[in-house]
């Protein structure tokens, strides 16, 4: 089993592959997986009514599909773990780990939205956001598209950054991969729309249940480095009024954190959405969608900081590496 201190030094070097190089920019896995997710979701969940699955139940369907393209991964990952020597491995996790994180992607496509705002260049903010959001973002005032974008921070670092780094840790390869394949997944097909209802709930149900924890420690995270007392009542109180038992939370707290109200109504395709209010205070803008990312990169810094006091007291009591 990797030591705690292993687990860490993979940890730093993903997270320093990230800030140095961002995202692999050719052939990211992510990509060919999300083209392999879409070639299986045609197939299995067509909209042909004379297609032959088509009669087949979605809900079955969108389960068969999320087995059929999370297993290979975690069995190959499994099988990788056996057979390779100690130093090759630790090179295979830091590399997979890398390729899960995305602290260098969030904190440019926040900034590709916070420096055209904070310049008055509302239509180029509303263009860079639509990359990033799911919502419509032509008719966004700039308060809207702050907040999107402040949103956008808090709740992918929850994803893309703490839970690849809770799953590395507690399950090592196999965990941090099963977690990105889910999620990968649910943002692809967790539409609550008559194509996705039932095809994706079972991603959307393995997504909530992989990403509670690291969702709360997230939170937590965000209450602790900021406005804590605001962050933990926005906790308690706003959440549970949220549509997404994880997103709720890692919200709230991050809102109450940095001390500005976040949610409300949002224009998505399918009409207006009436969301819960989040935090209290102010109305975001550009320095809010700044302030989201320093948050986010000081809870790396303290999760990395944590990590290496606890290996190194671990190795002092025990004298294992």
């Amino acid at each position: 089993m990797t030591s705690l201190i292993t687990s860490t030094a993979v940890c730093m070097a993903a997270l320093v592959l990230d800030h140095l190089l961002g995202e692999p920019r050719r052939m990211h896995p992510l990509v060919g997986f999300g083209k392999v997710a879409i070639w299986l979701e045609q197939r299995l969940n067509p909209r042909d009514p004379k297609a032959a699955w088509r009669s087949a139940h979605p809900l079955l369907m969108g389960s068969l599909a999320v087995f059929t393209l999370v297993a290979p991964l975690v069995l190959v990952s499994l099988v990788l773990m056996a057979v390779l020597s100690a130093p090759a491995l630790i090179l295979v996790e830091i590399v997979v780990l890398w390729s899960a994180l995305s602290l260098r992607g969030l904190r440019e496509h926040a900034l590709a939205v916070a420096d055209p705002l904070a310049a008055g260049e509302l239509p180029v903010a509303r263009e860079q956001l639509a990359r990033i959001v799911s919502r419509q973002t032509a008719s966004l005032d700039e308060t809207a598209v702050a907040s999107a974008a402040t949103e956008s921070v808090l709740e992918n670092g929850a994803d893309a950054v703490f839970a690849s780094l809770f799953w590395f840790l507690v399950a090592g390869m196999p965990g941090v991969l099963l977690h990105r394949a889910v999620n990968t997944l649910d943002a692809m097909w967790g539409y609550r729309n008559e194509r996705f209802l039932l095809f994706g709930r079972a991603a959307a149900r393995l997504d909530d249940l992989l990403g509670w924890v690291p969702a709360r420690l997230t939170a937590l995270t965000y209450a602790v480095l900021g406005r804590t007392r605001r962050a933990l009542a926005a906790w308690r109180t706003q959440a549970p009024a949220w549509d997404s038992p994880n997103a709720g939370p890692v919200m709230a707290a991050g809102a109450g954190a940095l001390g500005v109200s976040l949610g409300g109504p949002a224009p998505y395709s399918t009409g207006l959405k009436q969301r819960p209010h989040l935090g209290e205070g102010p109305a975001p803008s550009a320095q809010t969608v700044l302030a989201a990312v320093t948050l986010l990169e000081r809870g790396v810094i303290s999760w990395l900081a944590v990590l290496t006091v606890l290996a190194f007291s671990i190795y002092l009591m025990t004298g294992t590496v």
